[in-house]
């Protein structure tokens, strides 16, 4: 009998335990709690939603799958009811611009900002065998070259751009997206809106590829193409999180007060302060961007091709998409919007504003299954703003530094290198040179070599890629080993994991107490004590 009370108290524990073993934080047991979720879309967004699904996978055992096979995918994977969420660069195209069929979701669904950044100019250049890291363009320059227009780079309007070299005799290659590309969409736009007289297609997610250009899929194609030795002459754009992880330069570019900016997060936070937001709630274009004041943005510290991106999270339950899901995406969502941002910087992008966040926490609620639940603005940990600070601020942009002097148009040039190519690009033409970090005043004097910026990332191992863009080996997660502490979730009322501690708790009393009613049991089974 001691040995059944034994067994019987033996199994109740070994019970107690598994459950509340299943409730640690990245247990298999505990992963399985959350419903796996599956997104599609941006490439321009797919190095930050990577590295934010790998630590929410670390941290709390959650599955986030996505795939970055280009904005205008994922907009055709959510209509089509195969993805949880997608993200783009623009919104539906219910009338669009080039062409293209309508874009018309069945399905509810809202836009959320999820990240910030510069769509930038990646290129492979060298001068005398030394590769060039400090190159300026302006943007009607930009537009000449990717109308092949313009198609050597000694021309004299590029030449003029950077005094501090001696272009060389070379020809350019222009390196556009084969693929429907929400990159695409945004240079485009830049383009017709600044220099409609010289490119004359408007908005277009599928770039025409011009003559004496290359069309590779994705932006990791693209960049891959430029990276490479027979890229040499080339340039694409790509976000700027693409060029730091190649290890290549991008080219500064003119803004609108007369300064050659790369597009770090400080540059495009104070570009964006000039985005004017659709506030209308009742707006199927709710939270999109209007950036015409950001391309014309007085401000020195500006980058023009400043923008933001969007997740299109789904607002009703149909078709894949469940409550279970729909607090995994809540839970993940509001990760992105406050620890998640955090790691924007060192990725190659800029944190979101406080502005945005309220309003994408405003989106989460809508979430079915999200339990109605924003974000705690008092524990969120965004590095643009602190308890109290006014929306309309950002401590990002406050923060950032004047331009240098040789990064003003005229006779002088910064000889430091930008993005992942930091090293120094000696003078080779006229002028003084200078050195400029991360936009820093630091300008004068005969060149000077940059320091890595507070938000550099060093390039990781080396992907190697065919003549076709294909990647053959290497490659993988961004260098910096941005990985976030674990963040909270907020509470939701009594769902399974509470339900199971409870049940946890009831085995662990029966552990204590049912031998004792199993041996009284047994006790009356053997009869009285004798009368005397």
């Amino acid at each position: 009998m001691i040995r059944r009370s034994r067994a019987l108290r033996a199994a109740l524990a070994v019970a107690a335990f598994a459950v509340v073993a299943s409730l640690i934080p990245g247990s298999a047991t505990a992963a399985s709690s959350w419903y796996a979720i599956g997104g599609s879309g941006s490439t321009w967004s797919e190095n930050a939603l990577k590295q934010w699904s790998e630590n929410a996978k670390n941290n709390y055992g959650m599955t986030v799958n996505f795939s970055g096979q280009g904005s205008t995918a994922g907009r055709t994977d959510f209509i089509a009811g195969t993805v949880d969420f997608a993200v783009s660069e623009i919104p539906f195209q219910t009338s669009p611009q080039d062409g293209s069929l309508p874009e018309r979701p069945s399905r509810g669904y809202a836009y959320m900002p999820i990240v910030a950044g510069g769509t930038s100019f990646m290129y492979n250049l060298k001068i005398g065998g030394k590769k060039v890291t400090n190159l300026r363009l302006s943007g009607e320059v930009i537009t000449r070259i990717f109308t092949g227009e313009i198609r050597k780079w000694n021309d004299p309007a590029i030449q003029a751009d950077n005094p501090g070299l001696a272009m060389p005799d070379k020809n350019i290659t222009p390196v556009v997206r084969s693929d429907g590309s929400g990159t695409s969409a945004q240079f485009t736009l830049w383009m017709s809106k600044q220099f409609g007289n010289i490119w004359p297609h408007g908005m277009t997610s599928q770039f025409p590829t011009p003559a004496n250009g290359k069309a590779q899929a994705q932006s990791i194609g693209v960049a891959g193409y430029v990276s490479q030795d027979y890229g040499e002459g080339s340039i694409t754009y790509v976000e700027y999180s693409y060029a730091i992880n190649a290890g290549f330069p991008v080219a500064k570019v003119l803004n609108r007060a007369g300064y050659y900016i790369e597009p770090t997060s400080n540059s495009v936070a104070v570009a964006l302060l000039g985005a004017q937001i659709n506030n209308d709630a009742n707006s199927p274009d709710y939270l999109t961007q209007n950036l015409d004041n950001v391309y014309n943005n007085a401000d020195a510290r500006t980058y023009p091709l400043s923008s933001y991106s969007y997740m299109i999270v789904p607002t009703k339950v149909e078709g894949i998409f469940n409550n279970e899901k729909g607090k995994t995406l809540g839970a993940f969502t509001r990760y992105v919007l406050c620890d998640g941002q955090q790691y924007a910087s060192r990725l190659g992008y800029s944190p979101l504003p406080l502005n945005l966040v309220l309003a994408g926490s405003e989106q989460i609620k809508r979430i079915p299954g999200a339990g109605g639940t924003g974000i705690d603005i008092n524990n969120c940990k965004n590095p643009t703003f602190a308890p109290g600070d006014s929306p309309g601020s950002n401590r990002l942009a406050a923060s950032a530094p004047q331009p240098a002097d040789c990064d003003k148009q005229g006779p002088n040039q910064c000889t430091t290198g930008t993005a992942g190519a930091i090293d120094e690009t000696p003078i080779t033409g006229g002028g003084a040179g200078g050195g400029s970090t991360d936009g820093a005043a630091t300008g004068g004097g005969g060149g000077g070599a940059a320091a890595a910026g507070p938000d550099a990332v060093s390039a990781t191992g080396d992907a190697v890629y065919d003549e076709t863009g294909a990647l053959i080996s290497g490659g993988g997660a961004l260098a910096g080993g941005a990985v976030s502490s674990p963040f909270t979730l907020a509470a939701d009322g009594m769902g399974a994991p509470q339900w199971m501690m409870l049940a946890a708790g009831v085995l662990l009393l029966a552990v204590i107490i049912a031998p004792v009613f199993v041996a009284r049991g047994r006790g009356g089974t053997r009869g009285s004590p004798p009368a005397k």
